[in-house]
């Protein structure tokens, strides 16, 4: 198993994936950035739970997907901005709005992981890591 260049875009690919498939949850290795992602994640409400438990030894990150009474994802779109090959920075007043404001961004930002409205809020830029609506 070769290691991975970018675990945002696996996360995010691996919640993508679980979508499409219908699954009610899916597993990842765990890791401080992954828990932050999914703790926002379930705060803006596009996914019902997650938990860290310890398998064989390894952490893994189990993220339960959320859909609407008639089984179509919360998630629609799940997009990487922000990667290993080309970094996309703001500033607080540079955060741009996701579907005109129905959707977030999630940014890393240097008082840790904050949706771009809470970021906006605080005055503070950070790396784009993700659009979510």
């Amino acid at each position: 198993m070769s290691a991975i260049s970018d675990p945002i875009a696996d996360m995010l690919t691996r919640i993508r994936n679980g979508l499409t498939a219908r699954h009610p949850r899916v597993d990842m290795p765990s890791s401080k950035l992954r828990v932050e992602l999914a703790r926002i994640l379930k705060e803006e409400g596009y996914i019902a739970n997650y938990k860290v438990a310890e398998e064989a030894k390894k952490r893994v990150l189990k993220v339960f997907l959320r859909y609407g009474p008639d089984g179509v994802s919360v998630i629609s779109t799940l997009d990487r901005v922000s990667k290993p090959g080309r970094r996309v920075y703001v500033g607080a007043h540079e955060i741009p709005r996701v579907m005109g404001g129905l959707g977030i961004n999630i940014l890393t930002t240097p008082r840790g992981l904050m949706t771009g409205k809470s970021a906006r809020k605080a005055g503070v830029g950070g790396e784009l890591l993700c659009n979510v609506s």
